[in-house]
């Protein structure tokens, strides 16, 4: 067995991040005209993948990280997967045609103006001063 997948077998057994039930948003009906319709799920799969592919990073950082870190990184994985909901739980097309059709950094502002992650920043920020920046 290659070392990561030793490291991510131990991480998962000491309760690492255990993945959310997928968010079938195909299932939720988009409102608008059809062809709103058309080009709003289009853009709705690609917001679902970069949701996937920020939290891949994220998930691949964790398996590096102490368990203090690793913990950090697991309510940041929370506060994703609960912004990815919020987000393609949306049911009007318009939403998606105006704020998501070019596909820039979103997903990362929703996270940095999230609560819990200003914490963690905080805490992190007072942790570097407390020890010198080491």
């Amino acid at each position: 067995m290659a070392i990561m997948d030793q490291a991510l077998l131990r991480w998962e057994n000491e309760g690492g991040l255990t993945p959310a039930r997928p968010l079938d948003f195909r299932s939720r009906a988009l409102l608008g005209s059809e062809s709103q319709i058309e080009w709003a799920e289009s853009i709705r799969k690609r917001v679902n993948d970069d949701f996937d592919r920020v939290a891949k990073a994220f998930r691949s950082v964790a398996h590096g990280q102490d368990a203090r870190k690793r913990n950090d990184t697991d309510v940041i994985l929370t506060i994703l997967e609960e912004k990815r909901a919020e987000v393609l739980n949306r049911d009007q097309a318009g939403y998606f045609i105006h704020g998501w059709q070019e596909i820039s950094d979103q997903v990362r502002q929703m996270i940095g103006e999230d609560s819990r992650y200003q914490a963690i920043k905080a805490a992190k920020a007072a942790d570097n001063t407390s020890s010198g920046g080491k």
